[in-house]
Protein backbone atom coordinates (compact mmCIF):
# COMPACT_ATOMS: atom_id res chain seq x y z
CA UNK A 1 0.00 0.00 0.00
CA UNK A 2 1.46 3.34 -1.09
CA UNK A 3 2.12 5.58 1.74
CA UNK A 4 2.44 9.70 1.39
CA UNK A 5 3.66 11.91 4.76
CA UNK A 6 2.24 15.62 4.14
CA UNK A 7 4.66 17.95 6.09
CA UNK A 8 4.94 21.84 7.05
CA UNK A 9 1.22 22.40 6.98
CA UNK A 10 -1.73 23.35 9.62
CA UNK A 11 -4.08 20.72 9.71
CA UNK A 12 -7.44 21.61 10.71
CA UNK A 13 -8.47 20.04 13.91
CA UNK A 14 -11.60 17.43 14.03
CA UNK A 15 -13.35 20.02 16.06
CA UNK A 16 -12.63 22.45 14.00
CA UNK A 17 -11.92 25.20 16.54
CA UNK A 18 -7.97 24.92 15.87
CA UNK A 19 -5.09 24.19 13.32
CA UNK A 20 -1.51 23.38 14.93
CA UNK A 21 1.01 22.46 12.98
CA UNK A 22 0.87 18.53 12.15
CA UNK A 23 2.02 16.08 9.88
CA UNK A 24 -0.54 13.34 8.04
CA UNK A 25 0.39 9.99 7.16
CA UNK A 26 -1.41 8.45 4.46
CA UNK A 27 -1.98 4.97 3.30
CA UNK A 28 -3.87 4.06 0.33
CA UNK A 29 -6.93 6.22 0.13
CA UNK A 30 -7.40 6.64 3.99
CA UNK A 31 -5.41 8.64 6.62
CA UNK A 32 -3.65 6.61 8.70
CA UNK A 33 -1.72 9.00 11.62
CA UNK A 34 -1.89 12.34 12.67
CA UNK A 35 1.78 12.86 13.80
CA UNK A 36 3.96 15.75 15.35
CA UNK A 37 5.86 17.95 13.51
CA UNK A 38 9.33 16.42 12.16
CA UNK A 39 8.39 12.84 13.36
CA UNK A 40 10.77 10.01 11.62
CA UNK A 41 8.50 8.05 8.97
CA UNK A 42 10.00 4.85 6.98
CA UNK A 43 8.80 3.77 3.88
CA UNK A 44 6.95 6.86 2.89
CA UNK A 45 7.15 9.24 0.35
CA UNK A 46 7.24 13.07 1.16
CA UNK A 47 5.09 16.57 -0.10
CA UNK A 48 5.64 19.55 1.71
CA UNK A 49 3.15 21.40 2.32
CA UNK A 50 4.40 24.35 3.52
CA UNK A 51 2.05 27.39 3.62
CA UNK A 52 -0.82 25.57 3.66
CA UNK A 53 -3.83 24.72 5.84
CA UNK A 54 -5.27 21.71 5.20
CA UNK A 55 -8.82 20.75 6.14
CA UNK A 56 -11.31 18.36 4.99
CA UNK A 57 -12.79 18.15 1.60
CA UNK A 58 -16.14 19.97 1.52
CA UNK A 59 -19.44 17.98 0.75
CA UNK A 60 -22.15 19.25 -1.14
CA UNK A 61 -25.32 17.71 0.93
CA UNK A 62 -27.57 18.69 -1.85
CA UNK A 63 -26.98 20.34 -5.67
CA UNK A 64 -28.31 19.28 -9.24
CA UNK A 65 -25.44 18.17 -11.80
CA UNK A 66 -27.83 18.83 -14.74
CA UNK A 67 -27.76 22.90 -13.58
CA UNK A 68 -24.32 23.19 -14.67
CA UNK A 69 -25.77 24.31 -18.49
CA UNK A 70 -28.19 26.81 -16.46
CA UNK A 71 -26.63 29.67 -14.45
CA UNK A 72 -28.11 32.54 -14.52
CA UNK A 73 -31.58 31.95 -16.21
CA UNK A 74 -33.51 33.87 -14.01
CA UNK A 75 -33.86 37.38 -11.84
CA UNK A 76 -37.02 37.70 -9.66
CA UNK A 77 -38.17 34.43 -9.62
CA UNK A 78 -39.14 32.44 -6.61
CA UNK A 79 -39.39 28.62 -6.37
CA UNK A 80 -43.06 28.70 -8.75
CA UNK A 81 -41.57 30.54 -11.25
CA UNK A 82 -38.11 28.47 -11.37
CA UNK A 83 -40.68 25.44 -11.82
CA UNK A 84 -42.86 27.05 -14.23
CA UNK A 85 -39.83 27.95 -16.55
CA UNK A 86 -38.33 24.88 -16.06
CA UNK A 87 -39.70 22.98 -19.45
CA UNK A 88 -37.29 25.32 -21.42
CA UNK A 89 -34.56 25.53 -19.05
CA UNK A 90 -34.08 21.86 -19.20
CA UNK A 91 -35.19 21.13 -22.47
CA UNK A 92 -34.09 19.02 -25.84
CA UNK A 93 -31.04 17.46 -23.98
CA UNK A 94 -29.57 14.75 -25.43
CA UNK A 95 -27.03 12.32 -23.74
CA UNK A 96 -24.26 14.38 -24.38
CA UNK A 97 -25.10 17.18 -22.89
CA UNK A 98 -26.31 15.73 -19.66
CA UNK A 99 -22.93 14.43 -19.54
CA UNK A 100 -21.61 17.99 -20.36
CA UNK A 101 -23.93 19.73 -17.52
CA UNK A 102 -22.82 16.74 -15.17
CA UNK A 103 -18.85 17.45 -15.75
CA UNK A 104 -19.28 22.32 -15.52
CA UNK A 105 -21.32 21.38 -11.86
CA UNK A 106 -18.56 18.61 -11.29
CA UNK A 107 -15.18 20.66 -12.37
CA UNK A 108 -17.15 23.68 -10.01
CA UNK A 109 -17.53 22.44 -7.18
CA UNK A 110 -13.78 20.95 -7.49
CA UNK A 111 -12.57 24.08 -7.81
CA UNK A 112 -14.12 25.36 -4.94
CA UNK A 113 -13.30 23.37 -2.84
CA UNK A 114 -15.97 19.85 -2.92
CA UNK A 115 -14.65 16.45 -2.28
CA UNK A 116 -18.37 14.95 -3.05
CA UNK A 117 -21.64 15.74 -3.39
CA UNK A 118 -25.40 14.80 -3.48
CA UNK A 119 -26.76 15.26 -6.87
CA UNK A 120 -30.57 15.29 -7.81
CA UNK A 121 -30.08 15.22 -11.82
CA UNK A 122 -33.14 15.48 -14.08
CA UNK A 123 -34.12 13.65 -17.26
CA UNK A 124 -37.34 14.49 -19.13
CA UNK A 125 -39.62 12.41 -19.12
CA UNK A 126 -37.98 9.53 -16.84
CA UNK A 127 -34.64 8.88 -15.88
CA UNK A 128 -32.77 6.79 -18.36
CA UNK A 129 -29.63 4.22 -17.67
CA UNK A 130 -27.90 5.57 -20.46
CA UNK A 131 -28.05 8.96 -18.88
CA UNK A 132 -27.46 7.80 -15.12
CA UNK A 133 -24.27 6.45 -16.83
CA UNK A 134 -22.50 9.00 -18.68
CA UNK A 135 -23.43 11.51 -15.50
CA UNK A 136 -21.43 9.10 -13.10
CA UNK A 137 -18.76 8.67 -15.87
CA UNK A 138 -18.48 12.57 -15.58
CA UNK A 139 -18.29 12.42 -11.96
CA UNK A 140 -15.52 9.86 -12.33
CA UNK A 141 -13.41 11.93 -15.00
CA UNK A 142 -13.35 14.78 -12.61
CA UNK A 143 -12.26 12.39 -9.74
CA UNK A 144 -15.41 14.05 -7.09
CA UNK A 145 -17.41 11.08 -5.25
CA UNK A 146 -21.28 11.78 -5.22
CA UNK A 147 -23.98 10.14 -4.93
CA UNK A 148 -26.10 10.20 -8.40
CA UNK A 149 -30.37 9.84 -7.03
CA UNK A 150 -32.25 10.68 -10.07
CA UNK A 151 -34.51 13.35 -9.65
CA UNK A 152 -38.23 11.70 -10.25
CA UNK A 153 -41.96 11.79 -10.59
CA UNK A 154 -45.09 11.22 -11.79
CA UNK A 155 -46.84 14.56 -12.00
CA UNK A 156 -46.54 17.29 -13.81
CA UNK A 157 -45.93 20.70 -11.95
CA UNK A 158 -49.18 21.89 -12.89
CA UNK A 159 -50.80 18.95 -12.07
CA UNK A 160 -49.04 18.81 -8.63
CA UNK A 161 -49.74 21.79 -7.60
CA UNK A 162 -53.30 22.14 -6.52
CA UNK A 163 -55.72 24.37 -8.44
CA UNK A 164 -53.04 25.87 -10.56
CA UNK A 165 -54.25 24.31 -13.83
CA UNK A 166 -57.85 25.75 -13.19
CA UNK A 167 -56.15 29.12 -12.15
CA UNK A 168 -54.43 29.60 -15.72
CA UNK A 169 -55.85 31.50 -18.72
CA UNK A 170 -58.35 29.15 -20.40
CA UNK A 171 -55.64 29.50 -23.83
CA UNK A 172 -53.07 27.98 -21.75
CA UNK A 173 -55.06 24.97 -19.48
CA UNK A 174 -55.13 21.96 -22.10
CA UNK A 175 -51.32 22.45 -22.83
CA UNK A 176 -50.52 22.78 -19.43
CA UNK A 177 -53.07 20.01 -18.76
CA UNK A 178 -51.27 17.74 -21.70
CA UNK A 179 -47.31 17.79 -20.14
CA UNK A 180 -46.61 14.49 -18.14
CA UNK A 181 -44.16 12.16 -16.99
CA UNK A 182 -43.01 9.01 -18.32
CA UNK A 183 -45.35 6.61 -16.78
CA UNK A 184 -44.47 5.23 -12.88
CA UNK A 185 -43.64 1.74 -13.68
CA UNK A 186 -41.03 2.90 -16.21
CA UNK A 187 -39.38 5.63 -14.38
CA UNK A 188 -38.96 2.68 -11.46
CA UNK A 189 -37.90 0.23 -14.17
CA UNK A 190 -34.92 2.45 -15.48
CA UNK A 191 -33.76 2.79 -11.75
CA UNK A 192 -33.46 -0.67 -11.00
CA UNK A 193 -32.01 -1.80 -14.49
CA UNK A 194 -29.48 1.06 -13.06
CA UNK A 195 -28.58 -0.49 -9.88
CA UNK A 196 -28.35 -3.67 -11.30
CA UNK A 197 -25.86 -2.74 -13.69
CA UNK A 198 -23.88 -0.46 -11.30
CA UNK A 199 -20.64 -0.46 -11.01
CA UNK A 200 -18.80 2.69 -10.26
CA UNK A 201 -17.41 2.66 -7.01
CA UNK A 202 -16.71 6.69 -6.07
CA UNK A 203 -20.44 7.14 -7.42
CA UNK A 204 -23.53 5.52 -5.40
CA UNK A 205 -26.75 5.27 -6.52
CA UNK A 206 -29.74 6.68 -5.14
CA UNK A 207 -33.38 7.89 -5.54
CA UNK A 208 -34.91 11.05 -5.35
CA UNK A 209 -38.85 11.54 -5.54
CA UNK A 210 -38.71 15.07 -6.02
CA UNK A 211 -41.59 16.72 -4.28
CA UNK A 212 -43.71 14.96 -2.07
CA UNK A 213 -47.07 16.97 -4.02
CA UNK A 214 -45.16 16.06 -7.47
CA UNK A 215 -45.67 12.19 -6.62
CA UNK A 216 -48.95 10.05 -6.23
CA UNK A 217 -48.37 7.59 -3.41
CA UNK A 218 -48.53 4.95 -4.89
CA UNK A 219 -45.49 6.13 -6.91
CA UNK A 220 -43.79 7.26 -3.44
CA UNK A 221 -44.28 3.53 -1.62
CA UNK A 222 -42.86 2.05 -5.14
CA UNK A 223 -39.84 4.31 -4.56
CA UNK A 224 -39.89 3.25 -1.11
CA UNK A 225 -39.51 -0.38 -2.10
CA UNK A 226 -36.59 0.50 -4.85
CA UNK A 227 -34.76 2.26 -1.89
CA UNK A 228 -35.01 -0.45 0.23
CA UNK A 229 -34.43 -3.14 -2.39
CA UNK A 230 -30.91 -1.99 -3.46
CA UNK A 231 -30.15 0.04 0.14
CA UNK A 232 -29.95 3.47 -2.04
CA UNK A 233 -29.97 6.39 0.18
CA UNK A 234 -32.93 8.89 -0.58
CA UNK A 235 -33.55 12.61 -0.70
CA UNK A 236 -36.19 14.85 -1.47
CA UNK A 237 -37.48 18.85 -1.58
CA UNK A 238 -39.80 19.05 1.54
CA UNK A 239 -41.28 21.86 2.28
CA UNK A 240 -38.87 24.45 0.79
CA UNK A 241 -41.19 27.03 -0.13
CA UNK A 242 -44.40 28.27 1.85
CA UNK A 243 -46.80 27.68 -1.25
CA UNK A 244 -45.82 23.91 -0.89
CA UNK A 245 -46.59 23.47 2.53
CA UNK A 246 -49.85 25.13 1.53
CA UNK A 247 -50.63 22.31 -0.68
CA UNK A 248 -49.90 19.94 1.29
CA UNK A 249 -52.13 20.44 4.03
CA UNK A 250 -54.85 20.95 1.43
CA UNK A 251 -54.00 17.77 -0.27
CA UNK A 252 -52.81 15.55 2.71
CA UNK A 253 -54.57 17.03 5.24
CA UNK A 254 -50.88 17.05 6.87
CA UNK A 255 -47.75 18.12 6.85
CA UNK A 256 -45.36 17.04 3.76
CA UNK A 257 -43.42 15.33 6.00
CA UNK A 258 -45.86 13.56 8.14
CA UNK A 259 -47.57 12.08 5.25
CA UNK A 260 -44.31 10.72 3.28
CA UNK A 261 -43.77 9.03 6.77
CA UNK A 262 -47.04 7.70 6.76
CA UNK A 263 -46.04 6.03 3.40
CA UNK A 264 -42.85 4.55 5.31
CA UNK A 265 -40.07 6.76 3.17
CA UNK A 266 -38.81 8.05 6.13
CA UNK A 267 -35.99 6.15 7.84
CA UNK A 268 -31.67 6.56 8.22
CA UNK A 269 -31.23 6.60 4.63
CA UNK A 270 -33.34 9.60 4.31
CA UNK A 271 -32.50 13.23 3.97
CA UNK A 272 -34.82 16.37 3.34
CA UNK A 273 -33.29 19.23 1.32
CA UNK A 274 -33.96 22.86 2.06
CA UNK A 275 -37.18 22.02 4.73
CA UNK A 276 -37.64 25.23 5.15
CA UNK A 277 -41.28 25.08 6.56
CA UNK A 278 -40.67 22.18 8.59
CA UNK A 279 -42.63 22.67 11.71
CA UNK A 280 -40.94 21.89 15.59
CA UNK A 281 -42.64 18.38 15.31
CA UNK A 282 -41.54 17.48 11.47
CA UNK A 283 -37.85 18.15 13.17
CA UNK A 284 -38.69 15.85 16.04
CA UNK A 285 -39.79 13.32 13.35
CA UNK A 286 -36.78 13.08 11.11
CA UNK A 287 -34.42 12.78 14.22
CA UNK A 288 -36.53 10.32 15.67
CA UNK A 289 -36.29 8.37 11.97
CA UNK A 290 -32.26 8.66 12.07
CA UNK A 291 -32.90 11.11 9.07
CA UNK A 292 -31.27 14.04 7.43
CA UNK A 293 -31.35 17.84 6.21
CA UNK A 294 -29.38 19.51 3.94
CA UNK A 295 -29.33 23.23 4.57
CA UNK A 296 -29.26 25.33 1.46
CA UNK A 297 -29.32 28.86 2.45
CA UNK A 298 -28.29 30.69 -1.06
CA UNK A 299 -30.98 29.02 -2.76
CA UNK A 300 -33.44 29.74 -0.16
CA UNK A 301 -32.63 33.30 -0.21
CA UNK A 302 -32.02 33.72 -4.08
CA UNK A 303 -36.09 31.35 -4.42
CA UNK A 304 -37.47 33.79 -1.46
CA UNK A 305 -38.55 30.74 0.18
CA UNK A 306 -36.98 31.58 3.68
CA UNK A 307 -34.29 30.63 6.09
CA UNK A 308 -34.51 26.86 7.26
CA UNK A 309 -34.38 25.89 11.03
CA UNK A 310 -31.08 24.84 11.23
CA UNK A 311 -30.50 25.94 14.91
CA UNK A 312 -34.22 23.75 15.68
CA UNK A 313 -33.25 20.81 13.78
CA UNK A 314 -29.44 20.53 15.55
CA UNK A 315 -31.10 20.78 18.71
CA UNK A 316 -33.53 18.55 17.98
CA UNK A 317 -31.32 16.00 16.97
CA UNK A 318 -31.27 15.54 13.16
CA UNK A 319 -28.03 15.37 11.08
CA UNK A 320 -27.39 18.61 9.08
CA UNK A 321 -25.22 19.24 6.44
CA UNK A 322 -25.13 21.88 3.72
CA UNK A 323 -26.04 22.56 0.17
CA UNK A 324 -25.48 24.56 -2.44
CA UNK A 325 -28.60 23.64 -4.54
CA UNK A 326 -28.04 23.19 -8.81
CA UNK A 327 -26.91 25.98 -10.66
CA UNK A 328 -30.01 26.50 -12.14
CA UNK A 329 -30.94 27.90 -8.71
CA UNK A 330 -28.15 29.43 -6.99
CA UNK A 331 -26.17 30.22 -9.80
CA UNK A 332 -22.73 28.27 -7.98
CA UNK A 333 -20.99 25.79 -6.57
CA UNK A 334 -19.30 27.53 -3.83
CA UNK A 335 -19.41 25.66 -0.64
CA UNK A 336 -17.71 28.46 1.49
CA UNK A 337 -20.40 30.52 0.41
CA UNK A 338 -22.68 28.44 1.67
CA UNK A 339 -21.00 28.12 4.84
CA UNK A 340 -21.04 31.62 4.98
CA UNK A 341 -24.34 32.39 4.18
CA UNK A 342 -25.73 29.55 6.69
CA UNK A 343 -23.80 31.46 9.46
CA UNK A 344 -25.20 35.03 8.45
CA UNK A 345 -29.01 33.54 7.99
CA UNK A 346 -28.83 31.98 11.61
CA UNK A 347 -28.41 35.76 13.10
CA UNK A 348 -31.91 36.81 11.41
CA UNK A 349 -34.35 34.71 13.44
CA UNK A 350 -36.29 37.07 15.15
CA UNK A 351 -35.29 37.44 18.98
CA UNK A 352 -32.11 34.99 18.46
CA UNK A 353 -29.28 35.34 20.80
CA UNK A 354 -25.43 34.11 20.00
CA UNK A 355 -26.75 30.64 21.64
CA UNK A 356 -28.83 30.41 18.65
CA UNK A 357 -26.35 31.16 16.08
CA UNK A 358 -24.22 29.18 13.68
CA UNK A 359 -20.34 29.65 15.33
CA UNK A 360 -17.78 29.33 12.24
CA UNK A 361 -16.39 25.81 14.01
CA UNK A 362 -20.03 24.32 13.51
CA UNK A 363 -20.64 25.61 10.32
CA UNK A 364 -17.39 24.13 9.22
CA UNK A 365 -18.07 20.63 10.80
CA UNK A 366 -21.36 20.99 8.78
CA UNK A 367 -19.75 21.42 5.80
CA UNK A 368 -17.44 18.71 6.04
CA UNK A 369 -18.73 16.16 8.56
CA UNK A 370 -22.77 17.01 8.54
CA UNK A 371 -23.01 16.56 5.11
CA UNK A 372 -20.77 13.59 4.86
CA UNK A 373 -22.99 11.95 7.40
CA UNK A 374 -26.03 12.44 4.74
CA UNK A 375 -23.65 10.71 1.62
CA UNK A 376 -23.07 7.56 3.84
CA UNK A 377 -19.38 9.14 3.39
CA UNK A 378 -16.72 8.13 6.09
CA UNK A 379 -15.19 11.54 5.40
CA UNK A 380 -15.34 14.93 6.74
CA UNK A 381 -13.05 14.91 9.19
CA UNK A 382 -8.72 14.48 9.30
CA UNK A 383 -8.53 11.75 11.65
CA UNK A 384 -7.20 7.91 11.52
CA UNK A 385 -9.11 5.52 9.44
CA UNK A 386 -10.77 8.41 7.69
CA UNK A 387 -10.90 8.68 3.65
CA UNK A 388 -8.01 11.18 2.40
CA UNK A 389 -10.41 13.76 0.99
CA UNK A 390 -8.54 16.47 1.85
CA UNK A 391 -7.79 20.57 0.40
CA UNK A 392 -4.76 22.74 0.75
CA UNK A 393 -5.02 26.32 1.29
CA UNK A 394 -2.23 29.31 0.72
CA UNK A 395 -2.40 30.73 3.59
CA UNK A 396 0.20 33.45 1.91
CA UNK A 397 -3.10 34.73 -0.12
CA UNK A 398 -4.60 38.21 0.71
CA UNK A 399 -7.56 35.85 2.35
CA UNK A 400 -5.33 34.71 5.37
CA UNK A 401 -3.22 37.80 5.54
CA UNK A 402 -2.46 37.42 8.31
CA UNK A 403 -3.94 34.09 10.02
CA UNK A 404 -6.36 34.87 13.25
CA UNK A 405 -8.56 32.04 13.27
CA UNK A 406 -9.06 29.40 11.22
CA UNK A 407 -12.69 28.52 11.47
CA UNK A 408 -13.23 31.91 11.31
CA UNK A 409 -11.17 32.69 8.08
CA UNK A 410 -12.87 29.65 6.41
CA UNK A 411 -16.31 30.94 6.97
CA UNK A 412 -16.17 34.67 7.06
CA UNK A 413 -12.87 35.27 4.55
CA UNK A 414 -12.21 32.28 2.68
CA UNK A 415 -14.20 32.64 -1.18
CA UNK A 416 -12.36 29.70 -2.73
CA UNK A 417 -9.36 31.51 -3.89
CA UNK A 418 -6.77 30.43 -1.61
CA UNK A 419 -7.58 26.77 -2.81
CA UNK A 420 -4.17 25.40 -4.49
CA UNK A 421 -4.77 21.26 -4.25
CA UNK A 422 -7.38 18.97 -3.73
CA UNK A 423 -6.72 15.34 -2.76
CA UNK A 424 -9.67 12.74 -3.20
CA UNK A 425 -8.84 9.27 -1.75
CA UNK A 426 -5.45 10.33 -1.66
CA UNK A 427 -4.73 10.58 -5.21
CA UNK A 428 -4.57 14.58 -6.96
CA UNK A 429 -7.39 15.88 -8.62
CA UNK A 430 -6.41 19.79 -8.52
CA UNK A 431 -2.89 20.45 -8.50
CA UNK A 432 -0.81 23.85 -9.25
CA UNK A 433 -4.08 25.03 -10.53
CA UNK A 434 -5.10 22.67 -13.14
CA UNK A 435 -7.96 19.98 -12.78
CA UNK A 436 -5.79 16.83 -13.43
CA UNK A 437 -8.87 15.09 -15.04
CA UNK A 438 -10.60 17.24 -17.52
CA UNK A 439 -9.66 19.51 -20.85
CA UNK A 440 -11.27 22.86 -18.95
CA UNK A 441 -10.92 24.98 -22.43
CA UNK A 442 -12.47 22.35 -24.62
CA UNK A 443 -15.33 22.19 -21.87
CA UNK A 444 -15.76 25.53 -21.84
CA UNK A 445 -16.29 25.55 -25.75
CA UNK A 446 -18.49 22.66 -25.84
CA UNK A 447 -20.52 24.56 -22.93
CA UNK A 448 -21.49 27.81 -24.85
CA UNK A 449 -22.04 25.67 -28.10
CA UNK A 450 -24.48 23.69 -26.19
CA UNK A 451 -26.48 27.15 -24.67
CA UNK A 452 -27.19 28.30 -28.18
CA UNK A 453 -28.22 25.33 -29.39
CA UNK A 454 -30.49 24.58 -27.00
CA UNK A 455 -30.99 28.18 -26.60
CA UNK A 456 -32.78 28.18 -30.10
CA UNK A 457 -34.46 24.78 -29.60
CA UNK A 458 -36.22 26.17 -26.44
CA UNK A 459 -37.26 29.55 -27.59
CA UNK A 460 -40.95 28.77 -27.83
CA UNK A 461 -41.32 26.93 -24.90
CA UNK A 462 -39.95 29.65 -23.14
CA UNK A 463 -42.60 32.10 -24.49
CA UNK A 464 -45.23 30.06 -23.75
CA UNK A 465 -43.53 29.83 -19.56
CA UNK A 466 -43.12 33.42 -19.60
CA UNK A 467 -46.65 33.91 -20.56
CA UNK A 468 -47.96 31.73 -17.97
CA UNK A 469 -45.62 33.09 -14.84
CA UNK A 470 -47.54 35.89 -13.73
CA UNK A 471 -50.37 33.78 -13.07
CA UNK A 472 -48.45 31.04 -11.41
CA UNK A 473 -47.05 33.66 -9.32
CA UNK A 474 -50.92 34.63 -8.17
CA UNK A 475 -51.89 31.64 -7.52
CA UNK A 476 -48.84 30.15 -5.41
CA UNK A 477 -48.79 32.93 -3.53
CA UNK A 478 -52.65 32.85 -2.47
CA UNK A 479 -51.47 28.88 -1.84
CA UNK A 480 -48.55 29.88 0.26
CA UNK A 481 -50.82 32.08 2.43
CA UNK A 482 -52.96 29.20 3.64
CA UNK A 483 -49.84 27.64 5.39
CA UNK A 484 -49.83 29.12 8.96
CA UNK A 485 -47.42 26.15 10.73
CA UNK A 486 -44.14 27.88 10.98
CA UNK A 487 -43.05 31.58 10.84
CA UNK A 488 -39.77 31.68 8.61
CA UNK A 489 -39.73 35.35 7.04
CA UNK A 490 -39.06 37.97 9.35
CA UNK A 491 -41.93 40.52 7.90
CA UNK A 492 -44.65 38.28 8.86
Amino acid sequence: MERLLITGARVLAPDALSAPFAEILLEGDRIAAILPPGTAVEDAARHDAAGRLVMPGLVNGHTHGHGGLSKGMGDKWDLALLLTHAPWIGGHRGLEDKRLATALTAVEMLRKGCTAGYDLPFEFPGPTVEGLQVMAEAYEAVGLRAVLAPMVADLTFFQATPGLIGALPEEHRARAAGMSMARPDDILAAIHAAARSWRSTTVRLGVAPTIPLHCSDDFMTGCRDLAAEHGMPMQTHVAEARYQAGGGEIRYGSTLLAHMDGLGLVNERFSVAHGVWLTDVDLELLARRGAGLSHNPGSNMRLASGIAPARAAIRAGVTVGLGTDGSGSSDNQNMFEAMRLAAFASRLWENATEEDWLGTAETVRLATEGSARLLGLDAGVIAPGKLADLLFLDLAHINWAPFNNAANQLVFTEDGAALREVMVGGDWKLRDGRVLGVDEAKLARDAQEAADRLAGLNRGTRDWCEALAPHVACHCRALAGRFTGARRLLAE
